[in-house]
Parts: C-alpha cells; structure tokens; sequence
C-alpha cells in the first residue's frame, strides 16, 4: 500500500491510486488476485443475458473478452437455483440512446462523464445495492449535445444506438479515420462502413484536437450525403428544364455559358476543402480574370474582410495562434459572438475542463447566460446586439474581469454583424497581451480564408492589392500577370448581380437562407443571365442553375479542413464514387474548356494530390501583412423597437442533419428569451415581427437586458434571415393576446 503494509482484500486496479512504494500483484503472479478475478466475472455474469450473438457490443465488448479469459467455463447459476434478473428492454433514455439494464455493470462511465465532461448530469445510478441500475430524472430526459459519447464508452452494450441498434456487426465493418465536417474544431472521428454504406460513426482519439469525445451531430448526422435528392449526373438547362447530360457536355455549356455572361463572381460557400478552396480561388483569377470571390455564405461586413486579413490568415499551431492546450493553461477566455456548446463542442469541452481542473476564467459578452455558458462556470457581461464593442472596450488589465498574457479571445463569425467588435477585440488583445482567435461555425470557412477565398487575398494569406504578392502568385501559376481590380465581397457580388452589373454566377454549396439577405440572394440568381452550381443534393440554387454539377461529399474524396486553430487536418476517401467528382475537379474541367475558348487558362490539376503539391509550391505569404482597417463602434443605443439576437443551435432543421430523425428529435425546443420585464408585460408566447416576417414562440426568462430578444435561428421555418429580420436589427414584439 506504499506505507509497509499489505491490503487486507485485493484491490480493483482501476479505482486504486498508485503510491510511492507500493508493491502490484496481479493475476498473473497471484492466485489471490486470479481467484478474485474469477469470482468478481461470475458475479457480473450471475444477471447478465449474455446475448452476445445480438448484441451490439458483440466482437469489441470488454466483458466478453475478460468473461473468455477469466470467467468460469461452466455456470453454477442454474435455473433451479432462480431465474436471472430481466427488464423490458429497450428503454429510452433520450431519442437517440437506449439501453438494456440488464447488459449494465453498473461501472460509471456514462454517469461519470455526463457528470464531468459535458456537464449534463442526467444520467445517474438509481437505487441501492442488487437493485443499483442507470436511469434519469423523472419528467427531465438526457438532455446533451455529447449523449452518444455513453453509447461508446459503454463496456458492455448496455447503451446502445437507436439509429445504429441490430445493424450490423462489428466485424462485418471497415473502418476509416477521417474529420468531422460539421464544424471548424476538426475532430477525429472513424467511419464504420459496409458495402459502400456508413453505417456508423465514432470519436477517435486525437489528444491535440478533440480528445475522445465528439458531439453528436458529429457522430449521428451523415445521412445527408446518402438522401434520395443527392444528385448523381451533371444537369444543363435546355428550353428551360433541366436535363441529365454527360460531364463532358456539362463541362462545355458551362464555359459557353460563362463566357457569354462576361463578367462572373463566384461564391465557394463554407464546406469546401482547402484543396477545393484553392481550386475556386485559382479559377476566378485566372480563368475568370476576377477577383469577385467570397466564401461567406452569411451576414458579414467589410470590417470582417479587414479582420481577417490582419490577424488570422496564415496564424497556427506553432506560428502564434491559440490552440486547444492553450485553452486549458489560460487564466481568462473571453468569449465574444460566440457560443461554444451549440457553435464548437470541442471547444466548449477544452473550456468546461479547464474551469474545473485549473479554474480558468470563462467570460461571456452575450444577450444572456446560456445553459453552456453555466456549464463552464461562466461570467455574463449582458449586452444588447451592437453593444459588443463597447463591451469590449471597458475590458483591460484590471477590473471585474482583468486580462493579460495569459488570456484568449474568442470570436465567433456573429461580431461582423456589430460595427466596431473586431476591431475593438484587436484592440484588446493588443494593450493586455492577450492572444486572439476566430472561430468560424462551417468546417471549411478557415480553409477557404488560407487559400484566398475572399477578394483582398490570394492563397497562402498574400493581399491581393499588394504588387509583389500578385507577381508571387503568377509566377508560381505561369501567368504574366493577376487581375488588379478590387474583388467584390458577397454581399457586394449579389448586389451587382441583381443591377446587372454581373451576368454570371458560380455558386457552391451555399444556402440561400444562410445568407444575409435570402430574398436579394435569390433575385440574384433570377438576375443572372448564366448560373453555375456545384452541389451535393437539390437544393434553391440547382432549381435555378443552368448547368448543375454533383460534386463529392467528405465520404467520397480526400482533402483538408482547417481548424479555427489555423491546424490542417488531412483525411482520405472513404469510398470511390465515379458519379461525384471533387469541386477542384470540376473547376478544372469547366476552366479547360474556357481556355480552349480563348478565356484564361487551365488550373494545372485534375487531382487533390496535385492541388495539394500546387498549395506547397506555392506556399505561405513572408511579406508584410494587410493592414487593420479599424471601425469604430456605433452602439446600440437610441433605437427604436426590440434588438434581436439569435445564433444557430447545434442541433436544428440544417439540411446536413436530414435523414436522422432521432438525431433531429433531440433537437431544443424553439423558444424566444426575453427579460423578467418583458415576460411580465408580454406574457408566455410573444409574436415577433421584424422586416422580413413574423413568428410565434413560447417565452421563457433569461438575465437579459430589457429591450433584448433571443431567438433560435433555424429551428422554425426557413430561419431567421428568410422569415424575420437580421441579427442586430429592430424588431417589435407582442404578447399573443395583445
């Protein structure tokens, strides 16, 4: 025991700490430990089914290879002795998790970690004794983000999938690492797949990114890529339907089309590749001749572009971004136009650990204290929308909430909407010493900013208005020279689109309703006398387009997503699908075609392997970077109306969650937040109004600020953008009886 004494009983290893001087025996140099082993198996086994044939732990369960190597070969439980202890089965502990009590060996891990990891403490061991059995509160089902990290980390199938359950067996599966696409944090995970179907998918374990534990869109939401709208061939319009057409046809009436059009923007959209973004960005300048290009498929703002180009592009691991590790050792983080639990789990998991193994400091400038926010044993500096700058400013090196070199800032994609937030969160970090982050909400928006995505860059972060850079970049591409004429941002290519000032459009795997203003979005597509669309299923765009291209989803190409970190996470195909190509491929196509036309020339690549070797060619800008254009803060005060805020939750109506009802039906509820005040005098269902539309919700109070109203993005209707108004905008708010 390290103290010179013997233990009276032996010990379970993995409860016991390990002391200086203490002597181990196990089973294999004692007979006392092999013994009680032995016994401790019979005894797990006494009410256990064993059911392993239909199991779904079968082939990769714990208990089955210990029963196997220390249990007993023959039973000594017989019926006549009684009958083993059975419940119904399955019960629901929520839509998505089931379990079978009688599998259940009551080891703790599921309790542990709702308890300790994601702070959702729902799940918890009922009863005493023989009767000891998992459950969850009476009236409150489990209630997490992280649910079906229990299902993994169960050692016996006890927890079990209501998606996955009775659908195959470990054995009949190949696996396949890969990175999660649902967000920027690039979490590990490995596809489980049989005869060309994913039948599953699980956290792998990568200490540097998200550890063991994924959320469970992450792990549930892959459908998508497999729904009956996925598009399988090229489509060109022709007496205005769309019809089926072969690749190479495709190829040639989109860069006829093109070419008519004259001038074209282009718009990647946020769950591209970097391979994929450096394949868009090469082909608006040198096959198009522009540099109207721009990945924000959502509200954004020049000050942002400005943001961006300063001080995020080219920061990394190593290279003075902020990584996970640093999340952990950081005295204070502050967050700002971000919500960690519904926008980064993985990041929200780092920050709820480091609150509680080192006390680090969480602070909030929000509309009000989110349940996340909780979990992590955050501060709320309550603040209406538009006020962030402000906020910001009263921030320092002493006070309430006090920063300094050890300290991060964390912003969100929402503070472009505020005037003045970046440049005064820049501007924070720069008088404490405090270190700086982005963290975008699309897995591939961090990408894109590297490789050029946006109109004042080119790839590898050079700015596209300085000569040098240019002349960087042609020479590397083997062109004379790159277009100099200032890009167009998003908002600003869809404006002139629908001036006619753009006669073309080519278009990603971008949501009309993300964006931020879906009605100009659409008359934009209306407008445009020629219109490409790169997708993955129907969607508004491919309705529109005249030539429609099915490009591959994670599944079925290799590629990168960069994390907010600025950490490339590299991942290989799972499948070979010859009927969806790689948007870098059809850029490429569609480019030699123009080029046989006379326009611009070829991209050089038909391969992610020799995008990527064009990226390392090229390189990372060592010039002077762009400098911060900062914007002052126009505040929030003296306006008429209710002040919306809204952010989108983890789990709500996104397309890229189809197909998994259980997944969907774990879903919050909508619900609009609103003060003591404001619920007093509106009452439990408020109709809000804005300029785009109204909705009707049930009310529920936060510590917001009067004049403030939260609301769901995209869990009613088409969303908040499409159906309301925008983030930050007025709107009026009435009780359902007014």
């Amino acid at each position: 025991a390290g103290n010179g004494r013997g233990f009276p009983k032996p010990q379970a290893s993995c409860t016991l700490p390990v002391a200086e001087g203490m002597v181990v025996n196990t089973q294999v140099t004692s007979e006392v430990a092999d013994k009680a082993q032995q016994g401790i198996m019979e005894f797990l086994l006494i009410n256990h089914p064993l059911d392993c044939p239909v199991c779904d732990k079968g082939g990769e369960c714990p208990l089955q290879n210990q029963a196997m190597s220390n249990g007993r070969g023959e039973s000594r439980f017989f019926e006549s002795g009684g009958l083993k202890r059975t419940f119904p089965k399955p019960i629901n502990i929520s839509a998505q998790v089931l379990l079978d009590r009688e599998r259940c060996v009551l080891c703790a891990r599921c309790t542990r970690f709702s308890a300790q990891i994601s702070g959702d403490p729902f799940i918890e061991l009922i009863e005493r004794g023989a009767l000891q059995q998992v459950g969850i509160y009476e009236k409150e089902p489990y209630d997490s983000y992280f649910s079906g990290n229990t299902i993994q980390i169960c050692p016996v199938g006890a927890l079990t999938s209501a998606e996955y359950r009775f659908r195959s067996r470990p054995f009949d599966l190949v696996s396949t690492p890969s990175i999660a696409e649902h967000d920027a944090c690039g979490s590990a995970i490995r596809v489980d797949h049989r005869r060309g179907k994913v039948m599953r998918r699980l956290s792998g374990n990568d200490p540097e990114v998200n550890e063991e534990w994924i959320t469970d869109k992450d792990r549930f939401a892959f459908h998508y890529a497999t729904a009956g709208d996925r598009l399988t061939f090229p489509l060109v319009r022709e007496d205005g339907e769309l019809r089926p057409a072969s690749w190479t046809e495709a190829f040639a009436v989109a860069a006829r089309g093109l070419a008519a059009a004259g001038s074209v923007g282009v718009l990647p959209g946020g769950r591209i590749t970097a391979e994929d973004g450096y394949a868009y960005s090469k082909f608006a300048r040198v096959a198009l001749g522009t540099n109207d290009i721009d990945f924000r498929s959502r509200p954004l703002s020049a000050e942002e572009s400005s943001f961006l180009a300063a001080h995020v592009v080219l920061t990394g691991p190593g290279g003075g971004g902020v990584t996970y590790a640093d999340l952990e050792t950081a005295g204070t983080v502050v967050l700002a136009g971000f919500e960690p639990e519904d926008e980064a789990g993985a990041v929200f998991l780092r920050l709820r650990k480091a609150n509680r193994a080192h006390g680090t400091n969480v602070v909030s400038i929000a509309p009000y204290t989110s349940r996340g926010l909780r979990k992590m044993g955050g501060s709320l500096i309550a603040t209406a929308p538009g006020g962030e700058a402000v906020a910001l400013d009263e921030l320092g090196m002493t006070g309430e909430h006090p920063l300094d070199s050890t300290s991060v800032i964390l912003v969100g994609e929402r503070l472009a909407t505020s005037p003045g937030a970046l440049s005064s969160a820049a501007g924070l970090a720069s008088r404490t010493g405090a270190r700086l982050a982005w963290v975008p909400r699309r897995a591939g928006d961090r990408g894109a900013l590297e490789t050029g995505c946006l109109p004042g860059l080119l790839p590898g972060g050079r700015p596209a208005a300085d000569a040098q850079a240019r002349v960087d970049v042609a020479t590397t591409w083997g062109l004379e020279s790159l277009p100099e004429t200032a890009g167009r941002d998003a908002d600003e290519i869809v404006a002139a689109a629908v001036a006619g000032e753009l006669g073309g459009l080519v278009v990603g795997g971008v949501d009309p309703d993300d964006t931020a203003d879906p009605a100009a979005f659409r008359a934009a597509l209306d407008a445009a006398s020629f219109v490409v669309s790169l997708e993955l299923r129907e969607t508004d765009v491919t309705r529109v387009a005249d030539v429609v291209f099915p490009v591959a989803s994670v599944v079925d190409k290799a590629g990168t997503f960069v994390t907010w970190e600025g950490r490339p996470r590299w991942f290989d195909a799972v499948f070979t699908n010859p009927q969806a190509l790689p948007d870098s491929r059809v850029l490429a196509g569609i480019a030699e075609e123009l080029s046989s036309l006379g326009l611009g020339g070829p991209l050089g690549f038909r391969t992610v392997a020799e995008v990527r070797a064009q990226m390392e060619e090229l390189g990372p800008w060592d010039g002077e970077r762009a400098a911060h254009d900062p914007v002052l803060s126009t505040g929030s005060a003296g306006r008429d109306g209710v002040a919306l805020a809204t952010w989108k939750q983890s789990i709500d109506h996104g397309s890229m969650q189809d197909g998994d009802d259980n997944l969907r039906a774990t879903a919050r509820p909508a619900v609009a937040r609103v003060s003591q005040a404001m619920y007093d005098a509106l009452g439990s269902t408020v109709t809000v109004t804005g300029d785009r539309g109204s909705w009707t919700l049930p009310a529920e109070v936060a510590d917001a600020p009067d004049g403030v109203i939260w609301v769901p993005s995209n869990n009613s209707g088409n969303g908040v953008l499409a159906d309301l108004a925008s983030p930050g905008s007025r709107v009026t708010v009435k009780g359902a009886e007014q």
